[in-house]
């Protein structure tokens, strides 16, 4: 594991963090409220990023599963990454 971690780094990649929350929302709206109500619970030294990707950007996801690579699942409507 350590091997991959140093391999990305040589990339350029870094990871952002050890936690990675999803949520599908239907609608622009309701992710409106999600980023409002994060927000509001953010701690004061909080840190946090929120991705909002269509549907055709979902479907250009790269998914693999060890060494093998597999298409990602059906496209929600949106998907927030938080």
């Amino acid at each position: 594991m350590r091997y991959f971690a140093s391999a990305c780094s040589s990339l350029g990649l870094r990871s952002s963090n050890t936690r990675f929350y999803a949520r599908f929302l239907p609608s622009e709206e309701k992710a409106e409220a999600v980023v409002r109500r994060v927000r509001e619970i953010l701690p004061p030294e909080g840190q946090v990023r929120i991705l909002e990707i269509t549907g055709k950007q979902f479907e250009k996801m790269h998914v693999f599963y060890g060494t093998r690579q597999r298409p990602p699942e059906n496209p929600p409507q949106q998907l927030e990454l938080f």
